[in-house]
C-alpha cells in the first residue's frame, strides 16, 4: 500500500512543480500549495488504499460511529468548513494521523489508553488542526527548500508510521540530512499551530482542557521511561518541554471545567480491549475482572460478555448480558444484544431487539448493519432488502450498506439488482474496470422499466470515464 501512496505524493509533488497534468490544477502559484481539490482526492485515494488493502484498518462500524461521533463535536468547535472522517486501525502503538482531504487515523491502543474522554478528544483536535491548516499541501508548496524526492519520502515517513516504524524511518533515511532536519523545524511549527487550534476546539466543544496536557506530559514521561523506543506519537509529533509549557500556559486563562467521560468512550474501550488477543486468555482476564468488581461497570459487563462470544461461550453470554438494567439504554449495548442473538441463531429476537433500539436511537446507524446481519443469516432476504433500501436513501455513498444489498439481492436471486449493487461496492472502493463490468452485467440482465434503464445507463457513463481517467494517470505514471 506505501508503494502506491509514495507515488502519489510524488506525482502531487511534481504536479506543484508544474511537472505532471494528470492532477487537478493546484492552488496559488506564489504559495505552492495544493489545491483543496488535489488534497481530497490524494486523501480520498490514500483512504481507499488502506481501507481495502492495509490489514491493521478496523472494520468495526460501532468504533468507528463512536469516532466520527466525537470528532463531529471537536469539529464543530474548531468552526471547521470541510468534511471530516475519523476511522480506527488495530494497531499497539500510541499513534494517530491526518491525511489530506479530512481522514483522521487513530490506533486502537490509543482509545485504550487515554485515561478520559477529554484526552482522547485533544488528540482528535491536534489532528483537525493539522487538516484545518492544510499542513500537508503546506509542506509540498514548502519545495523549494528540498528536493521533491526527499520531500515525498518527508511525507511517507509521516503517514507510513501508522503502520510500521520501520517503514517510516527507511523513508526518512531516503531524504537529505540536511533538508530532514529543516523539515522537522517547520513541523514543529505545525505543532504548536494545531496544539493551538486543538485547545480552542476542545474548549468550544465543552471538553476539560487540561486533558491534552496532561496527555502530553504522560507521553513524555513514558518517553525518558522508554529512552529510544518512544510512543509513536511523539516520532511523529515532534514534541519539546516549550510545546508542554505552551498548552499550559493556555490551559491556565480558560475557564476551568470538570468532564466526566461518556458511557459511549468507556464501552468502546471495553469492546476494543475484549476483541484482541487470544480469546480464551483475553476471557481470563475479563473474568477475573468481573467477577472481582462487587458491582460491576456496564463497561466491564460489556467486555466479559463480549469475549465471552468470542470464545463461543453464547449461553454464558447471553446469561451474563441479561444483567444489564433496563436504565442501560445505550445503542452500544442493544447492538451487542442483537450481535448475541444472531450468534445463537434467535433471529426474531435480534430483529425484535434491533428493530426497536433504531426507533430509539435513529443515530447510531451501526444497528442498521446488526439488523441486516441477523436478516441475511436468517435467510430473510426480503426484509432485509426492504430495510437496506430505505437506508440507502439517505446514505447513498455507505459501502456497508451497498454490499449488503449485493449479498441479499443475490440470496434472491435478483440478478441485475446484485449486479448494479456490487457495481456500487467496487465504486466506492475505486476498482472502476471491475464497477463497470457488474453494471454492463447489470444492463444485460436487468429487464426494467425505462426509468431502470435510463439510470444504469447513466451511472455506467459516469463510471467509464472514472475508468479510462485511472487508465490515463496509470500510463502517465508507468503504469
Amino acid at each position: 500500500m506505501m508503494k502506491r501512496t509514495l507515488a502519489l505524493l510524488l506525482s502531487a509533488c511534481l504536479a506543484t512543480a508544474g511537472m505532471a497534468d494528470g492532477l487537478p490544477e493546484l492552488g496559488d502559484s506564489s504559495a505552492g500549495d495544493l489545491s483543496p481539490q488535489a488534497e481530497q482526492r490524494l486523501g480520498e485515494q490514500i483512504m481507499r488504499d488502506i481501507r481495502w488493502h492495509d490489514r491493521s484498518y478496523l472494520d468495526d462500524p460501532e468504533t468507528e460511529a463512536y469516532l466520527n461521533a466525537l470528532g463531529e463535536r471537536i469539529v464543530q468547535g474548531s468552526g471547521s468548513k470541510g468534511s471530516f472522517h475519523f476511522f480506527a486501525l488495530r494497531e499497539p502503538t500510541i499513534n494517530a494521523f491526518a491525511l489530506p482531504g479530512g481522514f483522521i487515523g487513530v490506533h486502537t491502543l490509543l482509545i485504550e489508553t487515554a485515561q478520559t474522554e477529554s484526552e482522547l478528544a485533544s488528540v482528535l483536535g491536534h489532528e483537525v488542526g493539522h487538516v484545518q491548516q492544510h499542513h500537508i499541501a503546506r509542506m509540498i508548496g514548502k519545495r523549494s527548500q528540498s528536493s521533491l524526492i526527499m520531500l515525498a519520502s518527508v511525507l511517507v515517513a509521516v503517514l507510513a508510521a501508522k503502520s510500521s516504524d520501520q517503514l517510516a524511518q527507511a523513508a526518512v533515511a531516503g531524504g537529505a540530512a540536511a533538508g530532514m532536519q529543516t523539515q522537522l523545524a517547520y513541523s514543529r511549527d505545525f505543532e504548536r499551530e494545531a496544539d493551538r487550534i486543538g485547545l480552542q476546539s476542545l474548549e468550544a466543544a465543552g471538553f476539560d482542557v487540561r486533558g491534552m496536557p496532561h496527555f502530553f506530559e504522560r507521553l513524555q514521561r513514558e518517553s525518558r521511561l522508554y529512552e529510544n523506543n518512544a510512543p509513536a506519537y511523539l516520532r511523529t509529533h515532534p514534541l519539546t518541554t516549550d510545546r508542554i509549557a505552551d498548552m499550559e500556559n493556555r490551559v491556565a486563562s480558560m475557564r476551568f471545567r470538570q468532564v466526566p467521560s461518556s458511557e459511549d468512550f468507556l464501552l468502546i474501550q471495553a469492546r476494543l480491549v475484549s476483541s484482541e488477543g487470544v480469546a480464551r486468555d483475553t476471557l481470563a482476564r475479563e473474568k477475573d475482572l468481573f467477577t472481582r468488581a462487587k458491582t460491576p461497570t456496564p463497561g466491564q459487563r460489556y467486555a466479559y460478555v463480549n469475549a465471552l462470544m468470542r470464545a463461543g461461550e453464547l449461553d454464558e453470554a447471553q446469561r451474563i448480558y441479561d444483567g444489564f438494567s433496563a436504565s442501560d439504554d445505550n445503542p452500544l449495548i442493544t447492538a451487542l444484544g442483537g450481535e448475541l442473538a444472531t450468534a445463537r441463531k434467535q433471529w426474531d429476537v435480534a430483529d425484535s431487539l434491533l428493530s426497536a433500539a433504531m426507533k430509539r436511537h435513529p443515530e447510531a446507524e451501526y444497528l442498521v448493519y446488526r439488523l441486516a446481519d441477523a436478516r441475511l443469516q436468517a435467510g430473510r432476504a426480503k426484509s432485509a432488502i426492504d430495510l437496506l433500501d430505505t437506508a440507502l436513501k439517505e446514505r447513498r455513498q455507505d459501502v456497508q450498506l451497498w454490499s449488503r444489498l449485493a449479498q441479499a439481492y443475490q440470496m434472491s436471486g435478483r440478478t441485475g439488482e446484485y449486479h448494479r449493487a456490487q457495481g456500487e461496492v467496487y465504486a466506492k472502493q475505486g476498482l472502476w474496470a471491475a464497477a463497470v463490468e457488474q453494471l454492463e452485467l447489470a444492463q444485460r440482465s436487468t429487464h426494467g422499466d425505462f426509468y431502470t434503464q435510463s439510470s444504469i445507463d447513466a451511472r455506467l457513463r459516469e463510471l467509464r470515464a472514472r475508468a479510462d481517467e485511472e487508465r490515463e494517470l496509470a500510463r502517465r505514471d508507468g503504469g
